[in-house]
């Protein structure tokens, strides 16, 4: 198992789905853990008993990265380091995702979209960047973006573009700040059960439509990212630089996924 004793995380978005998943991930590694969210609540405090339960110290703090960019980052930057000076790897979770198809997206909803998935983990990052190289620390950022960001889906435009936006920002921002000792990396999931995938769930039809669509045929939940989230904030991964993971089941590599059974027989 992969070693993160030493080290201490802010994983914001992380009271419920896949940044809960990655916050537990890491404290059964070892590292101790900031969990984020907008309120505390008894999801909060599921998550920090989850995450203490493996012996590390964790902490909760609040912000809302959706509203005004720069008084939302210090918020949460300001929030983190109270409870964790020594904070040296950034996991930009949080997101939203919202239902919308194009021609009927508005500029609320596209605004505020790019505000929370793209504009929150670019400053967040600048602002722990510019601490961790004052600081002398060797930073780990991870960002956390999806399928989406590279097969689009008719009702999902916006979601979709700020997702490929994440993308870009892994290498970009890899570029900037490699040279500085602050590693950047992204894990992009495929479907994944969720709460905000519910979905899957509460409609048959659609699950085994979506595991057909998936070469390993499985729709696993989020605990499916802990690992590769994990590696990549590791020692281990000390040599890796702007990549995407994709934990998808192989949906992305798949160019004509397999008809359905009752279409082989016509």
């Amino acid at each position: 198992m992969i070693d993160l004793k030493g080290h201490a995380a802010l994983i914001t978005g992380s009271t419920k789905g896949v940044g809960r998943s990655i916050a537990e991930s890491y404290a059964r590694a070892g590292c101790h853990v900031v969990i984020h969210g907008r309120a505390v609540g008894a999801a909060s405090e599921e998550a920090l008993q989850a995450c203490r339960s493996h012996g590390v110290e964790a902490h909760f703090v609040t912000g809302d990265l959706s509203g005004p960019t720069e008084a939302a980052t210090a918020e949460v930057f300001d929030n983190a380091l109270a409870v964790r000076p020594d904070i040296d790897i950034l996991v930009n979770n949080a997101g939203t995702y919202i239902d919308d198809p194009y021609l009927e997206l508005t500029h609320d909803t596209f605004e505020y979209t790019m505000r929370l998935n793209v504009a929150a983990p670019f400053f967040l990052t600048q602002r722990f960047a510019k601490h961790w190289i004052a600081a002398g620390v060797d930073g780990r950022v991870l960002m956390i973006g999806s399928i989406n960001g590279r097969l689009a889906e008719e009702v999902h435009a916006c979601y979709d573009t700020s997702k490929g936006a994440v993308e870009a920002m892994i290498k970009t921002l890899c570029v900037s700040l490699a040279p500085h000792n602050v590693r950047v990396n992204g894990l992009a999931p495929g479907l994944v059960r969720t709460p905000l995938t519910s979905i899957i769930d509460e409609n048959e039809d659609f699950a085994d439509w979506m595991e057909l669509h998936t070469p390993n045929g499985k729709v696993p939940h989020s605990d499916v990212c802990g690992g590769g989230a994990v590696y990549l904030v590791s020692d281990d991964a000390w040599h890796v630089h702007g990549q995407l993971l994709l934990v998808d089941g192989g949906m992305s590599a798949w160019q004509q996924p397999d008809m359905p059974p009752h279409w082989k027989k016509r």
